[in-house]
C-alpha cells in the first residue's frame, strides 16, 4: 500500500540531499567496510531510494559513528510490513505530520518510537480507505 500516491518531486529529492545528505548506495557501503568487519547486516536495514537509475541512502537514518539510527529501522521495519515502498516512507520522513501536530517524522527521531509507528500506521490507514 503507498502511504502518498503523489508522485514525488526532484525538489524533495534535492531538499533531502541539502539537509541530510544523499549518498549513493556503493559510497555507504566504502564507508560501513571501513567501520566494520561485517557491514552486511546493517546494509539489509538500510532505507534506500530510487531514483533514475540510482540507488540512495538518506542520511537522516545515520548516527556519528556509522550506525543505524534505531528509531528509523524501527519505522521502516514496520513500513515494509505495512507495503509502504522505500521512496515514499523517505518523503513521509520528512514531510510534516497531521498525526504529528505538523511536525516532521524526522524530527522527533530522538522521542519515543511509539507516536512516530502511530503515525505512520494512521498514514498508511488513511491512504488505504482513499
Amino acid at each position: 500500500m503507498l502511504l502518498n500516491p503523489q508522485p514525488i518531486t526532484d525538489q524533495t529529492w534535492a531538499a533531502i540531499r541539502a539537509e541530510f545528505t544523499l549518498p549513493t548506495l556503493e559510497q555507504v557501503r566504502r564507508r560501513l567496510t571501513e567501520l566494520m568487519e561485517d557491514p552486511e547486516p546493517v546494509m539489509r536495514q538500510l532505507v534506500r531510494i530510487f531514483i533514475d537509475d540510482g540507488t540512495f541512502c538518506p542520511g537522516f537514518q545515520f548516527l556519528s559513528g556509522g550506525q543505524i539510527h534505531p528509531t528509523v529501522t524501527a519505522l521502516f521495519r514496520r513500513a515494509m510490513e505495512l507495503g509502504i515502498p522505500h521512496n515514499y516512507f523517505t518523503a513521509w520522513m520528512v514531510a510534516p505530520s497531521r498525526d504529528l501536530s505538523g511536525a516532521r517524522p524526522v524530527d522527533l527521531l530522538k522521542t519515543s518510537t511509539s507516536p512516530l509507528l502511530r503515525a505512520l500506521e494512521a498514514s498508511s490507514s488513511r491512504q488505504g480507505a482513499s
